[in-house]
């Protein structure tokens, strides 16, 4: 019997309507939540990213900003503009559009986002609170996730949680979210990666198997323990001239063969890519809240 098929794009839809109620209370007492999102390199996937952002917060009644610089610029330029929106009382969230050009420091400007701003979570200030079990603004692919599982139905409490991937952006962070204590956690958790001896024992262990290591179909269903709940975290692009587009995404996961044995699992897309908007915007208002003292 196939695997229930965990519905991304559903659970990002019951997010964000929870945002635009929230959206609107704060409306009533004068704060529009506003995220700016800061684009260096223009090509057609960036576009396309912060052209899907724009959607949701305009869904959500959001105030967008897009703020551009020259990829040719130097790297004091952006950090510039990121001085002036942390300098902005109108401007409740920054986020770095993903890549930048390889001549700026990543780390560095990161760091200089104000981390009650920094709705990607990703400030070494966030990261360090989100380690202590602190109240924070967390990552929103790894926050997301607990969304998705609970949402769906199921209870992750005493659960064992396998992570394959290490990656600052999903592993790390996730991993010290299922930790914690409360009812979207709670959960036993063993991360995995490149140097993992004998990974599918690892694996085959998981309760909740969370794949997140950036190789397509990486996750067998010799590596699935009947039952298990599967998150595939993975966004892999593979030629396919049969396809439309000349290609097609892919997961993680052996996705046709996993959902045989899996109880739950995510597709791609429609899994996990859509909740981690959905975070994105809440992180938004969130970081409003924090500003305004509300």
């Amino acid at each position: 019997m196939s695997a229930n098929i965990i519905d991304g794009n559903s659970i990002a839809a019951q997010i964000q309507e929870e945002v635009a109620r929230e959206v609107q209370r704060l409306k009533q007492k004068q704060i529009h939540p506003c995220l700016a999102v800061v684009a260096v390199r223009k090509d057609g996937v960036s576009e396309c990213y912060v052209g899907n952002k724009d959607r949701v917060c305009e869904a959500a009644g959001i105030r967008f900003l897009k703020v551009e610089v020259n990829a040719g610029a130097p790297e004091q330029a952006l950090l510039d503009e990121i001085d002036k929106l942390n300098q902005d009382p109108n401007v409740h969230g920054i986020l770095l559009q993903l890549p930048i050009p390889h001549s700026m420091n990543q780390e560095r400007i990161v760091e200089r986002i104000s981390p009650r701003k920094d709705v990607d979570g990703f400030h070494p200030e966030n990261i360090g609170k989100l380690l202590m079990g602190l109240d924070c603004l967390a990552p929103c692919t790894a926050s997301g996730i607990p969304e998705l599982i609970t949402r769906s139905g199921i209870n992750m409490a005493g659960k064992h949680a396998v992570i394959v991937g290490r990656s600052n952006l999903v592993g790390k962070p996730l991993m010290n979210l299922l930790i914690r204590k409360g009812d979207k956690a709670n959960c036993t958790v063993t991360c995995c990666h490149s140097g993992t001896d004998h990974l599918a024992n690892h694996t085959r262990q998981a309760d909740i198997l969370i794949a997140a290591i950036g190789v397509p179909h990486f996750v067998t269903v010799g590596m699935v323990k009947e039952g298990a709940t599967v998150i595939d975290v993975g966004i892999n692009r593979l030629d396919d001239l049969e396809h439309s587009l000349g290609y097609r995404l892919v997961g993680d996961v052996d996705y046709e063969e996993v959902r045989e044995v899996a109880d739950n699992i995510t597709p791609v897309p429609g899994g996990v890519g859509p909740i981690s908007v959905a975070m994105m915007i809440r992180n938004t208002v969130k970081a409003a809240r924090l500003q305004t003292f509300l």
